[in-house]
């Protein structure tokens, strides 16, 4: 199975968490296979991908935050997607333990919140539901987790997101499933590694900060070095996300399920590996210190098992990492130099769709 233009020409596709740096990229592919996209999501912030590539002159955008069921509901109404894409999350783990608060009722009301957008929807056909590699039960397994394994979550942010896996669960099976003929949109949660990819700014990520210490002439402290995370350019997951959207629209509930994204075994490296390739591509003397830990718990070992997208979907990673850390290099170097970092943006997914 292929991304197929055609299909996704003309679709109306309501995004939320288009501002974020997921978001952002999808939205910039999502232009490029001539998609009308409507993006639902709070402000983004002044140093951002979303920002630096101009996206606001390539969709319709509207302020909002998912927790106002009301205004979500509105503009769904006036808009009419053909599919739904929800991306919108307090994605950060560091973040959820400062204010769990907001990472509940972001990720699981919020989530909540978009299930009834689409079993409300008169025209929502299928609604891509992203969660994360991290809504999983964290047995440190050196395995990876198949979707059939149970959800869990130490953190807040890991609970979040499992907490909101069985919520889909239930919508799957309470509203959207084939027990009658009734028109029913089909819906399904994707999982997926650490993404990394040019114009990620957040704090207390990898990538980002040692971006941030470029120019400092200091090593940067790195937390946890020897933790292994399922890296991956931020395109392949995307990718993914594309697929399944065009399957659930095009077979219905019956391809209702699950499914994770992540990079091949030989890429699942600790961040040690990732910093040490990212300074040496990098150049410039950078370079890298292990640091005391946050004080919070993180997962040791974390990776996803692919092969049920690899063998129903047909998708599999198409970088290794040492391309997916050269794409961000580039796009940064590109960025110091004052470049249109749409185009360069641009110009990497036509490479990645080439490939």
């Amino acid at each position: 199975m292929q991304i197929e233009k055609g299909f996704w020409k003309n679709k109306k596709v309501l995004l939320t968490g288009h501002t974020g740096f997921k978001g952002s990229w999808l939205t910039i592919l999502l232009s490029h296979l001539e998609a009308h996209v409507l993006g639902f999501s709070l402000p983004a912030e002044k140093k951002s991908l979303f920002n630096k590539t101009k996206i606001l002159s390539l969709i319709e955008h509207e302020i909002g935050d998912i927790r106002n069921l009301d205004h979500l509901i509105k503009v769904e109404k006036n808009f009419s997607p053909d599919i739904l894409i929800h991306m919108a999350a307090q994605p950060l783990v560091i973040r959820s333990y400062e204010d769990p608060i907001e990472t509940f009722s972001t990720n699981v009301m919020g989530t909540v919140n978009v299930l009834e957008v689409i079993r409300q929807s008169k025209t929502i056909t299928s609604g891509v539901i992203i969660t994360t590699d991290k809504c999983y039960e964290n047995k440190n397994l050196k395995r990876g987790y198949k979707e059939t394994d149970p959800m869990g979550g130490y953190d807040p942010y890991s609970s979040s997101k499992g907490s909101a896996e069985l919520i889909i669960s239930s919508y799957q099976r309470s509203f959207f499933s084939q027990s009658n003929n009734l028109r029913r949109p089909a819906i399904a949660p994707v999982r997926a590694g650490n993404v990394i990819g040019g114009g990620d700014y957040a704090k207390n990520r990898l990538i980002p900060d040692l971006i941030r210490s470029i120019g400092s002439l200091k090593p940067i402290n790195i937390r946890n070095p020897q933790a292994t995370r399922p890296w991956q350019h931020v395109l392949e997951p995307l990718s993914g996300y594309l697929l399944v959207a065009q399957k659930l629209s095009l077979e219905g509930p019956s391809s209702s399920h699950s499914w994770n994204f992540g990079p091949r075994k030989s890429d699942i490296k600790p961040v040690s590996y990732i910093a040490e390739l990212f300074c040496q591509l990098w150049g410039e003397g950078l370079s890298w210190v292990s640091a005391n830990n946050s004080g919070y718990h993180e997962a040791e070992n974390l990776s996803l098992d692919i092969s049920k997208a690899k063998s129903s979907l047909g998708w599999k990673p198409k970088w290794n990492l040492e391309q997916a850390v050269g794409k961000v290099v580039a796009w940064h170097k590109a960025d110091m130099r004052k470049e249109d970092l749409k185009k360069i943006s641009l110009k990497q997914i036509k490479e990645y769709l080439s490939d």
